[in-house]
């Protein structure tokens, strides 16, 4: 019993100490630096940093424009080539495959998803039954991708392939990119689609 009682004395004198040592030396105050540098920075060097933006980049008098309400009139379809094909059904890009594709809402509509069917035949029209599609895509002016990830996710059969999970999340030009494998022959192609 004498033992045990020392025992317990000594790993309560090691615990006080611990706890001494640790409250006479607490750990050095953080410091957190400020969220964005520019919250630091003086209103006359901020101009300044805006005035160097690169090429590309929005200068102080857009971001005032934009400030100011001026992009309430903005037209999202003035950045979309007077020449953009937008056709739904074309050729792949090194001619193996004829694509058509089609969406199962009309009118397309934004921040909706939906599904389009592929249809894939072989330039004398003959249906590409085993292909293996893969899908990417986005707004190539705004240099994104599609908000949701769009797959392939069923053989229809007769050459067409189901295709879920598509959706437009702003008006404007999008790309849908569709690689294409079937009898080990890989090609590819892109259409152009322009919501309003």
């Amino acid at each position: 019993m004498k033992i045990s009682k020392t025992i317990s004395i000594i790993l309560l004198l090691l615990i006080a100490g611990l706890v001494v040592a640790c409250g006479s030396n607490p750990a050095p105050e953080a410091t957190v630096p400020p969220a964005n540098e520019m919250e630091t920075m003086p209103d006359t060097e901020m101009d300044t940093e805006m005035e160097d933006m690169s090429d590309g980049e929005m200068a102080n008098s857009e971001m005032e424009d934009m400030e100011d309400g001026e992009m309430e009139g903005m037209d999202m379809n003035a950045e979309v080539p007077a020449d953009l094909d937008t056709s739904l059904s074309r050729p792949t890009e090194q001619g193996a495959y004829q694509v058509t594709i089609s969406s199962e809402l009309d009118p397309l509509s934004l921040n909706e998803i939906h599904n389009w069917t592929i249809h894939v035949e072989t330039p004398d029209g003959t249906a590409v039954t085993n292909a293996e599609i893969t899908v990417d895509g986005g707004m190539p002016v705004h240099q994104h991708g599609f908000p949701t990830a769009p797959q392939v996710t069923e053989n229809l059969g007769n050459g067409d392939y189901k295709l879920e999970g598509v959706k437009f999340s702003m008006a404007g030009w999008w790309e849908m990119k569709l690689d294409i494998t079937a009898d080990g022959q890989s090609d590819s192609v892109t259409f152009n689609i322009v919501l309003p």
